[in-house]
């Protein structure tokens, strides 16, 4: 059964819940697994074949060798584990946070130290600035409780 999801209408944000993880075991699973040298290199060595040893789906593997870390985190990808694939590119964080934003690495450092994106557009699919959320707040048991 579904359950509701009313964080769905986050615009631009996938949230790392019980199904993505199902989702992206061990396309996170491969992630950890960059924290060891040995497998770094043999992954940098031959990324598609280090790739193949791990029962991913071809989408998961072929957004892994394309570095979409967005595409990754929609198919299950945790961006704490996601990071290693970053690390093991010699990458920051804060590099690969701006990549994933389509900004540079400085104009995405800019962006966050100016208190980070606006919040005009980013409350709710749908927002209009007079639009309310699609999805009625849920009191216990899945009760309807006043905004």
């Amino acid at each position: 059964m579904a359950l509701d999801k009313p964080y769905l209408d986050v615009p631009g944000t996938t949230i790392f819940d019980a199904e993505q993880s199902r989702k992206g075991y061990h396309l996170n699973q491969f992630c950890v697994s960059l924290m060891k040298p040995e497998n770094r290199a043999r992954f940098k060595q031959d990324e598609r074949a280090y790739l193949d040893e791990w029962p991913m789906t071809e989408e998961q593997k072929l957004a892994v060798m394309a570095r979409d870390l967005n595409r990754c985190m929609a198919l299950g990808g945790n961006i704490y584990f996601l990071a290693r694939i970053g690390a093991t590119d010699g990458l920051s964080f804060q590099q690969m946070a701006g990549s994933m934003t389509g900004m540079t690495e400085a104009e995405y450092r800019d962006m966050m130290l100016h208190g980070g994106r606006s919040i005009e557009g980013n409350r709710f699919v749908g927002e209009d600035g007079d639009a309310q959320p699609q999805h009625q707040p849920q009191g216990r048991a899945g009760q309807k409780v006043q905004a």
